[in-house]
């Protein structure tokens, strides 16, 4: 995959967090992140299919740079939206009660994000509005700096984070200076800071 494929994959992953499953989103990134891009394309395909995702133009052309074959009859299935939707969910800085302890997770975070170039990491607890994919939960937001590869970066984290603690949680990479799509923007925007580079 070259290098303008591998920045396509980065922002298809980070226009459609939210909108797919986590499940789905997370096996995508590391597809590609391990170097396997039909198998990214062909779950990301299947999904948007089977979970009723639509995409916008800009996104489906994203999608087509993808595909090792451009008359793939998949694409022919990918359903259109004018615009992007708003994000599904309701942020806050806070969970409820019987949200999990984020503290192990912080910890592992907060550990291993200087190793993969973080500037800061942040959490939020997520919300989910009727028609969401996705179950309430903590979503933690890492910033690297615009060199760092988002994908990797993504994968070394929740690699290490089942190492160690045998868990999955949603973690969006974010690079600094791009533009945000809106489930990043508003997660960001509510998000508590855990861990800032020095």
């Amino acid at each position: 995959m070259d290098v303008a494929q591998y920045a396509a994959a980065t922002e298809v992953a980070r226009r459609l967090a939210g909108r797919l499953s986590d499940d789905v989103v997370a096996v995508v990134q590391a597809q590609y992140a391990a170097g396997e891009p039909e198998l990214a394309v062909a779950a990301l395909l299947l999904n948007l299919v089977a979970e009723g995702v639509a995409v916008t133009a800009q996104e489906a052309t994203l999608i087509r740079s993808l595909t090792p074959d451009p008359t793939d009859p998949a694409l022919a299935d990918l359903a259109l939206a004018d615009t992007a939707p708003a994000p599904a969910y309701r942020f806050s800085p806070t969970g409820p009660p019987e949200a999990p302890d984020p503290t192990p997770v912080d910890e592992v975070l907060a550990t291993e994000a200087p190793l993969i170039g973080a500037r800061r990491v942040r959490r939020a607890w997520r919300d989910p509005l009727p028609d969401a994919p996705n179950r309430p939960t903590w979503v933690y937001l890492v910033q690297v700096a615009p060199e760092v590869d988002e994908l990797r970066a993504y994968s070394t984290l929740t690699a290490h984070l089942w190492m160690r603690k045998q868990e999955k949680w949603p973690v969006e990479v974010i690079a600094d200076g791009g533009l945000l799509p809106p489930y990043q923007a508003a997660a960001v925007t509510a998000a508590r800071q855990i861990w800032a580079a020095a």
